[in-house]
């Protein structure tokens, strides 16, 4: 069994790197986006306020405070005042205020924003004695470019797993590769974990080149466990492969494909929190995005870049990616036909 799988693997590993042209474009496309948002988001940050507020229940709705009457801000409603202290320290928001009992607030002395967010409030509270308590924290700026790199990573990762199994696949059964393979001892099995083993090493070895041509030309942060990243990434690329072979078990044509995993991947793209925070978005949106296996990989990758989780913080993630992988592929095991 295993010398036939060898057989399947190395086949697909060489049709993948002789197509010269695939190859850059999994390789030098996501270096040359990293690199386009650093220059498109290189200058310092506005002086916009953003601030964060800690309520009992995460909600301003029963909150009195003469600084939320405030207009032209944005409040952000918060549970733990914890996650929003480090957003602070990053420059992600320019005050956090704990209206809990005795009013406290987090500013980061180096903020531009968070010197004028500061002033609002004083201003609004006066000089009472019963004013806010002050608690300064520092911290450099964490940059967009920073931010969205574990998302982009993230993203070529899910592109090149659908459409390298769910799209390849279809177009062997289109072509009778299939038709002829079953006439040979090859099994359903034996196929598709070839396509798995072959599919998950391409794009490992894809996302470390993508990742060192980065590291090379930016400063990317790198706070946490490398084996973490490792693992949340192999598992993230397993579960989209499973995902793909889904699509891949029946479907006849190419141009079907093309359009089911298209209308796959836009959502999970756009809902993922790839290019931006969903922290302003709609209650449903956050919640639909909580059911989209890129959601959970972009959230893992960036806990272990910039906020330095290592492999028990991102367990989680790891675990529901496995355990979706591992039921998408007996799924598509059932549902894989030759023809």
């Amino acid at each position: 069994m295993w010398h036939r799988i060898l057989a399947i693997f190395v086949a697909r590993n060489r049709e993948f790197y002789r197509d010269t042209a695939g190859l850059a474009w999994n390789i030098f496309m996501p270096i040359l986006m990293v690199l386009a948002f650093a220059f498109i988001f290189h200058g310092e940050p506005t002086d916009r306020v953003k601030v964060g507020v800690v309520t009992d229940d995460g909600s301003l709705a029963e909150v009195s405070s003469p600084f939320l009457q405030l207009r032209h801000i944005r409040f952000i409603p918060l549970a733990d005042p914890e996650p929003g202290i480090v957003k602070v320290e990053r420059h992600q928001l320019d005050l956090l205020v704990d209206l809990r009992g005795q009013p406290v607030y987090w500013v980061n002395v180096n903020s531009a924003s968070g010197y004028i967010g500061e002033r609002l409030l004083l201003g609004a509270y006066g000089l009472e004695s019963d004013g806010p308590q002050r608690r300064p924290v520092v911290g450099e700026a964490l940059s967009y470019a920073d931010w969205v790199v574990p998302g982009i990573l993230a993203m070529n990762i899910m592109f090149s797993s659908l459409w390298g199994v769910g799209w390849v696949v279809v177009r062997y059964r289109k072509n009778g590769v299939l038709r002829r393979l079953k006439a040979t001892p090859l099994s359903p099995f034996e196929f598709l974990s070839a396509q798995i083993l072959s599919r998950l090493l391409v794009v490992l070895a894809a996302s470390a080149i993508v990742y060192a041509g980065a590291a090379l030309l930016l400063e990317l942060p790198m706070r946490g466990s490398y084996l973490a990243l490792l693992l949340i990434y192999a598992a993230g690329a397993l579960c989209m492969i499973s995902l793909g072979l889904i699509v891949a078990a029946r479907l006849r044509t190419e141009e079907l494909a093309d359009g089911i995993l298209n209308l796959i991947s836009w959502p999970m793209l756009l809902l993922s929190g790839v290019w931006f925070s969903l922290e302003g978005a709609s209650p449903a949106a956050r919640a639909l995005a909580q059911v989209l296996p890129l959601t959970h990989l972009v959230d893992g990758a960036r806990q272990i870049m910039i906020d330095g989780a290592g492999v028990a913080q991102v367990l989680p993630q790891i675990g529901l990616l496995t355990v979706l992988a591992l039921a998408l592929l007996v799924a598509a095991a059932k549902l894989f036909r030759w023809e």
